[in-house]
C-alpha cells in the first residue's frame, strides 16, 4: 500500500510503499503524534523513514491492495 506524508512548510510529500495494514499505520501515526516522538516506517526493501511528529501535516494511507494472479479484465 502507498503512504503519503505531508510535512509542514515543505512543498513535497514523503511517499513510500509499506506492507503494514491500514490499522497498523494509523496506530503508529497516532502513537507518534500523542507521544511527540518520531514516526518510523519501513518499506519492503528495508529502507526506514523517520519523521518528527511535530512536522507531520497529514498522512494519507492508500487502500490495501490484494495481489491479483492471472489475467484480469
Amino acid at each position: 500500500m502507498e503512504i503519503r506524508i505531508g510535512i509542514a512548510n515543505v512543498a513535497r510529500e514523503v511517499v513510500l510503499e509499506s506492507e503494514l495494514s491500514n490499522a497498523e499505520v494509523n496506530e503508529l501515526v497516532a502513537k507518534a503524534i500523542a507521544d511527540g516522538s518520531v514516526l518510523s516506517l519501513k518499506d519492503p526493501k528495508g529502507r526506514e523513514v523517520l519523521i518528527p511528529s511535530a512536522g507531520i501535516a497529514y498522512v494519507e494511507v492508500g487502500p490495501e491492495e490484494v495481489r491479483r494472479v492471472g489475467f484480469a479484465q
